[in-house]
């Protein structure tokens, strides 16, 4: 028995690895070709190439639950076309005992999803985001393109890169008053953390009175804020690049602002659930070999295995903005395609027993 548990695992975690190298080197090639399209200034192949590379461990973390629901499909089909599956089941091997050893190596792409997820992929895209924002000039323009903003009390302010070792580059400032009326506006090409503060470097300030503004300009000016560079990293990292712990500490951050935090929460969740939307996956993918897709092609499986795939995302996908839109709880839209798939797979589990 334990051979035949072998022999399924090794079958369905080299599918898993196979589909994960194949989906890998195509999304590796197309986004190196799709930066290409931003080279300028300091910015050119070389450091299109390094971009590419910081940015692998995110790619890895996102094809991960595609790679463990395909390779199980693919794996198990296999099995199931060349009649192994069929002898497996005649030896008296139960059904539930060849489902726990195919989900087996999904449970360790789950554990790898994890701690890639969280430990790996948000600093080196921390790291891949900043390193292009520098290179691409951050500290030239008043406001560059790029960058991102954010809002302290009454002043919004835009950075056009953040590094992760305390430093910002092209820092805007502006002040409103009670009447959002605009009071002062001020621009840093550079602010370095000094522990409690900011310094900002070569800035120039222009209050706004009522009969005119005025021009100063100074060395060095101190910046006191409630952001630090640990908040600040977050910024720079769309919220499904960033840790769970990340996404949690700037949700809260967010809310005690009294700012809207749902987009960051909505990311927790999902990252939060991704093991169990992986682990409902694989068991949809096992389903589907033992019941409907027993005997078609292993074309047909891979269609359908990527059809399942794209309804799931899409679920999640639709339902995510709407929870933002019509303000339901983003944990909803995070389970709702969990559960959808895990009552399909349990009731086509059950006719094939």
């Amino acid at each position: 028995m334990r051979r035949i548990d072998g022999y399924v695992m090794r079958t369905v975690g080299s599918a898993i690895f196979l589909v994960m190298v194949v989906v890998l080197s195509l999304d590796l090639i197309f986004g190196f070709i799709g930066e290409l399209e931003n080279t300028r200034n300091d910015y050119q192949t070389l450091e299109v190439l390094w971009y590419v590379f910081l940015t692998l461990p995110r790619r890895i973390y996102d094809y991960l639950p595609l790679g463990a629901f395909m390779g199980c499909l693919v794996g198990l089909g296999s099995l199931a076309s060349s009649s192994e599956l069929t002898v497996i089941r005649a030896a008296g091997v139960s059904l539930r005992r060849i489902v726990w050893s195919a989900m087996k190596p999904a449970l360790v792409v789950v554990v790898l999803g994890v701690f890639i997820g969280e430990y790996v992929a948000p600093p080196a895209e921390r790291y891949a985001q900043s390193d292009k924002a520098v290179a691409l000039g951050a500290g030239s323009n008043v406001a560059s393109a790029r960058g991102v903003w954010h809002r302290e009390g009454d002043v919004f302010m835009h950075l056009n890169a953040v590094q992760p070792n305390g430093v910002l580059h092209g820092v805007s400032l502006f002040r409103f008053n009670d009447e959002r009326e605009l009071e002062s506006a001020s621009f840093a090409e550079r602010a370095i953390y000094q522990g409690d503060y900011w310094l900002l470097e070569k800035v120039s300030e222009t209050d706004i009175g009522e009969t005119g503004t005025t021009l100063s300009k100074h060395p060095t000016l101190r910046w006191d804020t409630g952001l630090s560079p640990g908040v600040l990293s977050v910024l720079i990292v769309k919220p499904e690049n960033l840790s769970m712990t990340g996404l949690y500490t700037y949700a809260r951050y967010l809310n005690a602002q009294d700012l809207n935090a749902k987009i960051y929460w909505l990311a927790f969740w999902k990252k939060a659930l991704m093991p169990l939307g992986t682990a409902v996956m694989v068991l949809v993918a096992i389903s589907f070999v033992f019941g409907p897709l027993r005997s078609v092609t292993m074309g047909f499986r891979v269609f359908t295995g990527l059809l399942v795939g794209l309804v799931f995302k899409y679920m999640q996908d639709i339902l995510g903005p709407m929870s933002m839109v019509y303000g339901f709880n983003p944990l909803i839209a995070v389970l709702a395609p969990i559960a959808v798939n895990a009552v399909v797979g349990a009731v086509l589990m059950r006719r094939a027993g």
